[in-house]
């Protein structure tokens, strides 16, 4: 036996829809169903299933891909002046037990 139904009308603009039925049309459902899963996931999840934020023009807030490249290029120069370029993964785990000791004796 099929769970009751309920009707459910909400307004939206004519072109978002259309661009929606497009993207949902092309993962093979329609605007129901996506609205259904979308419900079904909030439900499940206690929350809006999706990060929710304000789009910023702040510079700080996002980096292109060319800039972490060069952020990064700047660190592994840096590693490899003062020496840290060669350590491993037992060295970094020692200094950094050491620098929560001193941390700890600290208190």
């Amino acid at each position: 036996m099929l769970p009751e139904t309920t009707n459910l009308s909400i307004r939206i603009d004519r072109g978002l829809k259309d661009e929606a039925d497009k993207v949902f049309n092309a993962l093979g459902m329609n605007l129901t169903t996506a609205i259904t899963v979308f419900v079904r996931q909030a439900v499940r999840q206690k929350k809006i299933p999706f990060e929710i934020a304000l789009n910023t023009d702040d510079a700080g807030q996002r980096i292109t891909m060319s800039e972490a490249m060069a952020v990064s290029e700047r660190i592994w120069q840096a590693s490899v002046k003062n020496g840290t370029d060669k350590m491993t993964t037992e060295d970094i785990d020692a200094e950094i037990a050491a620098a929560r000791g001193e941390r700890g004796s600290e208190a």
